[in-house]
């Protein structure tokens, strides 16, 4: 792979330079979106831009329209079929087995068998490319992505209404991620600092103290909201977003993914194999380096397994 090639493939799955992977997709022409992918013998080494639970089964999709999915905690891999060559970047699920992909070209598709068919719906926009998906159940749904693109379905995702997240001088700025937690309650991270947070059918913005891009977020099952983004910057907040407190990561990498493990251990991960875990719900960290130094861009626990998915395929168990 080019270095010009794994550059573009960093940005997509962190959201900079959106512009530069559209027209890179663009230029291959419209049929991209609707050609099936390629049944790939090394499609486990696809650069892989999100995964996701579905039900037992794990779920991950990135780049020439891959989705791989796993029914034995990650031990083995196969690929699905889909109908597209599209770099796919966000994946959602309701339940074991109705889910959503969406990518570049405004590609959306729909599985109901857990992942191992699925079907095109509308385009999102030929010139979208979507960063995050959500869904409340099988009809509502949130789809965020670059340059401000935010949309809404009534319908399980036939049709989309554009909404306006942020407005005046951060218009354009891109929305990264999408996150809820027991309270149901979403919020949106995006570049400049930017977060949104879920009051009704709006969005308000939430000051942070922090000025770069927030990569992404959870809930804690405190209820606690942590939030990540670019050199290693950290934030947790205590009252539903009232005020932050900047917490030490130990690394000076983009941070990019994280998940709280059943037992309550918090872990990220981040660009040049960053991994930084928690043992007091995200009240401090230690950090290491992955000797691999891979790019981490989504990470799922599945029975004693932390599994790591990253921008050179399968990542493995960090543990």
């Amino acid at each position: 792979m080019s270095a010009n090639r794994l550059r573009l493939l960093a940005c997509s799955a962190l959201g900079a330079l959106a512009l530069a992977a559209t027209a890179q997709e663009t230029g291959k022409g419209a049929g991209f979106r609707d050609t099936a992918a390629y049944q790939a013998p090394l499609a486990q080494r696809a650069p892989l831009m999100t995964a996701v639970r579905a039900g037992e089964r794990i779920v991950a999709a990135g780049d020439f329209g891959t989705i791989l999915v796993s029914d034995d905690g990650g031990r083995s891999w196969r690929q699905a079929a889909t109908p597209t060559r599209a770099t796919l970047t966000a994946l959602h699920f309701i339940d074991a087995k109705h889910g959503w992909a969406a990518g570049h070209g405004g590609v959306l598709l729909e599985t109901r068998d857990g992942g191992t068919q699925w079907t095109r719906l509308a385009s999102l926009g030929a010139d979208v490319v979507p960063f995050a998906l959500h869904f409340e159940d099988e009809r509502r749904g949130l789809a965020v992505g670059a340059f401000g693109y935010a949309a809404m379905t009534e319908d399980g995702g036939r049709n989309w209404n554009p909404v306006r997240i942020s407005a005046g001088e951060y218009a354009d700025q891109h929305l990264y991620a999408i996150f809820s937690g027991p309270d149901k309650r979403r919020w949106i991270t995006a570049e400049g600092g930017g977060l949104y947070r879920a009051e009704g059918d709006a969005f308000v913005p939430v000051p942070l103290p922090y000025k770069g891009s927030i990569w992404g977020g959870m809930t804690l099952s405190d209820g606690a909201v942590l939030v990540w983004g670019m050199r290693g910057n950290l934030l947790r907040s205590e009252d539903g977003g009232r005020s932050w407190r900047s917490v030490a990561s130990g690394t000076q990498q983009a941070l990019t993914a994280g998940v709280q493990r059943t037992g309550g251990e918090v872990v990220l991960a981040g660009l040049g194999g960053a991994v930084v875990r928690s043992q007091d719900a995200g009240r401090s960290f230690g950090a290491q380096t992955r000797p691999e130094r891979q790019s981490h861009t989504a990470l799922v626990e599945a029975g004693g397994a932390l599994l790591s998915f990253t921008l050179a395929g399968l990542g493995g168990d960090i543990k």
